[in-house]
C-alpha cells in the first residue's frame, strides 16, 4: 500500500465524518467540506494505487 492510499483513506473517513455532523446538526457549510474532503480522499487513494501499481510493473 502506498502512502497516497492511507492518507486518502483517512481523508474520506475524515470527511464522512464531517459530512455526518454536518448532516445531523443542519451545518450544511460542514457538510459540504466532507462531501469535498470525502473526493479528495478517494482521489488520492486512486493515485496511490496508480503509483503502487507502476512501481510492481518496474519489478517484473
Amino acid at each position: 500500500m502506498h502512502k497516497d492510499e492511507a492518507a486518502g483513506l483517512g481523508k474520506q473517513a475524515k470527511g464522512a465524518v464531517k459530512d455526518a455532523a454536518g448532516g445531523l446538526t443542519g451545518n450544511e457549510k460542514l457538510q459540504a467540506e466532507g462531501k469535498l474532503d470525502k473526493a479528495e480522499g478517494k482521489l488520492q487513494q486512486k493515485v496511490g494505487e496508480v503509483k503502487d501499481d507502476a512501481r510492481d510493473a518496474l519489478k517484473r
